[in-house]
């Protein structure tokens, strides 16, 4: 039996409306890429791609990139947000990138 909850619950707890999805994204720099260039690629990433659309990205690496992209707001990412950032990360020479699907960042985690 679901459980009534009001809004004040629902938002706190990130339901129903106030469920926010989002995907994980990892890539990979080529072998001996210098770390001024890594810097620059994922400076750009940020700029060109996670701050004009109102997203934030979540994540670390060196060589291999690993993070979770989710909306800056609460709200839900929809494929037009993974079809962008996997284009620029292909435009821009990285490989092996991984997008996951979209998935509740609150309550589900990706099956790999």
């Amino acid at each position: 039996m679901a459980i009534a909850r009001n809004r004040r619950q629902r938002k706190k707890m990130h339901l129903a409306e106030f469920q926010e999805l989002g995907f994980l994204v990892n890539w990979q720099f080529a072998d001996n890429t210098p770390v001024e260039q890594v810097d620059e690629v994922v400076d750009r990433f940020i700029a060109e791609v996670i701050q004009p659309h109102g997203l934030a990205y979540e994540g670390s690496g060196y060589l291999h990139w690993e993070g979770l992209v989710c909306l800056e707001k609460i709200g839900k990412c929809d494929e037009s947000h993974r079809e962008l950032v996997k284009n620029w990360l292909e435009k821009n020479g990285l490989a092996q990138i991984e997008i996951s699907e979209l998935f509740d960042i609150w309550w589900d985690y990706p099956a790999k």
